[in-house]
C-alpha cells in the first residue's frame, strides 16, 4: 500500500512539473534560460504595449511584443504604469500539489479519516487538490500594478532592479 502511494506521489509531481515554460513562435530560449515576465505597459500618451520583458536597460525597457512578435523599446520616462500579468496555472499547480501531498502523507501515516483504502485516498486527493488549486490559483493570479508617475528617481531605480531580476536577460549591458 505504501509503495502504491509513493508511486502515485512521484507520478503526480512529475506531471505537475512537465513543460513549465511555453515556447512561443519566435521565442528562442537558450538551454537553462527562462522567459521573462509578461508585462502590459500603459504609456503617458495613453497607448498600451504588452509583451515579454527581454531586458531592462538604463533608460528603457526592451519587450518582445505579444501581438507583433517584434522587439519594442520603451523609454522609462514615457511609462505611466506597468502591469505584471500573472497566470492562474502556476498557483493552481502549487496549491493542488501541496494538498495532494498532504492527503497522501496523512494516508501513509494512517491518520486519514475514513481509512486508507485506495478509493478513499484517491477521492480525497482529487477533491482537496481541486479545491485548494482553485483557491490558490485565484489568489496568486491577481495582476500586480506598478505606478511610475510621481515616483522619485531612486524609487524608479528600485522598481527597475526588481524587474531586471524577472527579465529574460538579467544582466544586459
Amino acid at each position: 500500500m505504501k509503495k502504491l502511494i509513493a508511486l502515485f506521489l512521484v507520478i503526480t509531481f512529475i506531471v505537475m512539473n512537465c513543460a513549465p515554460y511555453k515556447r512561443g513562435k519566435g521565442i528562442n530560449l537558450e538551454p537553462g534560460q527562462k522567459p521573462g515576465v509578461k508585462l502590459v505597459i500603459q504609456k503617458t500618451d495613453g497607448y498600451q504595449v504588452g509583451g515579454e520583458l527581454i531586458a531592462v536597460k538604463e533608460e528603457s525597457l526592451l519587450l518582445l511584443g505579444s501581438e507583433s512578435g517584434v522587439d519594442v523599446s520603451i523609454d522609462i520616462a514615457d511609462i505611466r504604469t506597468i502591469r505584471i500579468v500573472r497566470g492562474f496555472g502556476s498557483g493552481f499547480r502549487l496549491y493542488a500539489g501541496l494538498a495532494a501531498g498532504h492527503v497522501l502523507l496523512s494516508a501513509a501515516e494512517g491518520s486519514l479519516e475514513g481509512g486508507t483504502s485506495i478509493e478513499n485516498v484517491s477521492i480525497k486527493v482529487l477533491v482537496w487538490s481541486l479545491l485548494c488549486g482553485l483557491i490558490g490559483g485565484g489568489i496568486s493570479s491577481a495582476d500586480k500594478i506598478i505606478q511610475f508617475e510621481g515616483k522619485s528617481d531612486s524609487e524608479i531605480q528600485e522598481i527597475l532592479e526588481k524587474l531586471r531580476k524577472r527579465a529574460r536577460v538579467q544582466n544586459f549591458q
